[in-house]
């Protein structure tokens, strides 16, 4: 890389201890330890998805990295609203993984320390400027900014906005963009603006190696982005976090759920608490059957909007190598305006 190209890569890359700051975004049933270390053999940092798996199930995927050689860096998700996310943070924290982040929701300044504690890098989604301000405030160590253009659960901003609101406003930690990116291309142009790295998810669950049944990568190879829609909250009176997938029964029988807890809450046959555990059962449940079982009617097919622009199944590597040569490629082109 030329000397202009090694300075825009550099921060992120030094921060993750990686080549290349492309980060493989955390998917429940489908970062696991193979995604995350053949990420990592490739040049970029993978990320290990743990759901609400048993504590069990955790300890030894985390184990499997840990013991592998080269040993690599990597990082362990933490959805802050599953109901394992206690004992999930304290196994992470007692075998001293390397890198933690948290998702789902914000989590507490406390978690954010007991962490650091045990020696992890800590990463925190911001989805708008006071939440950047207050997870800086936590001490967190970089922030991601996922834009509603992603996959899976999303926030309401878009990636575009979320550059003004935040990646041009804080500069004390590493930024990484998320949401909507999928090409080399659009890397390079925000290295430009200022981010640290990016993280993708839809691009390498069309990998190789990732373990997603044939007829959902099938499915996502078709895909136009317009497909990739996000689902509506109908009542306030049921919160639910928006979940971008590919439409289809599953996210039609979505709506029907909705409707129908909102009637038993109305009739108080249900409590609030008990409606939203219902909605986060239905998302688990049609992703394991989408992603293991290859149910691409009724189950979910979370992707970003950036699904309409991978039309191949590639490894991981082929993955890297072509976004990193693109990217370099654009920056040397600017450089010679």
């Amino acid at each position: 890389m030329t000397k202009r190209r090694s300075k825009l890569w550099k921060r992120g890359a030094d921060f993750l201890g990686v080549r290349y700051p492309l980060i493989s975004g955390a998917m429940t049933w489908i970062s696991d330890s193979r995604l995350v270390r053949t990420v990592g053999e490739a040049g970029a940092f993978g990320v290990l998805a743990a759901g609400n798996m048993p504590v069990g199930n955790l300890e030894s995927e985390i184990r499997t990295l840990q013991e592998a050689r080269p040993a690599l860096p990597f990082a362990v998700n933490l959805i802050t609203i599953a109901p394992n996310y206690q004992a999930h943070l304290r196994k992470a924290a007692e075998m001293r993984v390397p890198f933690i982040v948290f998702a789902g929701s914000f989590p507490r300044k406390a978690e954010v320390e007991r962490a650091k504690a045990s020696g992890a890098r800590v990463m925190c989604f911001a989805s708008t400027e006071s939440i950047a301000a207050r997870m800086i405030d936590y001490g967190t160590d970089a922030l991601i900014l996922e834009g509603s253009e992603a996959g899976g659960h999303i926030g309401h901003v878009s990636t575009i906005v979320l550059i003004q609101e935040v990646l041009f406003r804080f500069d004390q930690v590493p930024v990484f963009v998320a949401g909507g990116v999928a090409t080399g291309r659009m890397i390079a142009h925000l290295l430009l603006m200022g981010a640290a790295g990016v993280q993708m998810g839809t691009i390498f669950a069309m990998s190789e190696e990732c373990r997603a049944h044939p007829a959902f990568k099938e499915r996502f190879r078709r895909a136009r982005s317009r497909e990739a829609m996000s689902t509506p909250e109908y009542d306030s009176a049921l919160p639910v976090v928006s979940v971008r997938a590919i439409k289809n029964k599953g996210v039609a029988e979505f709506g029907k759920l909705q409707l129908e807890l909102l009637q038993k809450l109305r009739r108080g046959e249900v409590g609030r608490v008990e409606a939203q555990a219902e909605v986060e059962r239905f998302w688990v449940g049609a992703l394991r059957r989408a992603v293991e079982e290859g149910d691409v009617e009724t189950g979910s097919l979370m992707a970003g909007q950036c699904v309409g622009l991978i039309d191949e199944v590639k490894p991981v590597r082929a993955i890297i190598q072509d976004l990193v040569r693109e990217a370099e490629a654009t920056l040397a082109r600017i450089g010679r305006v």
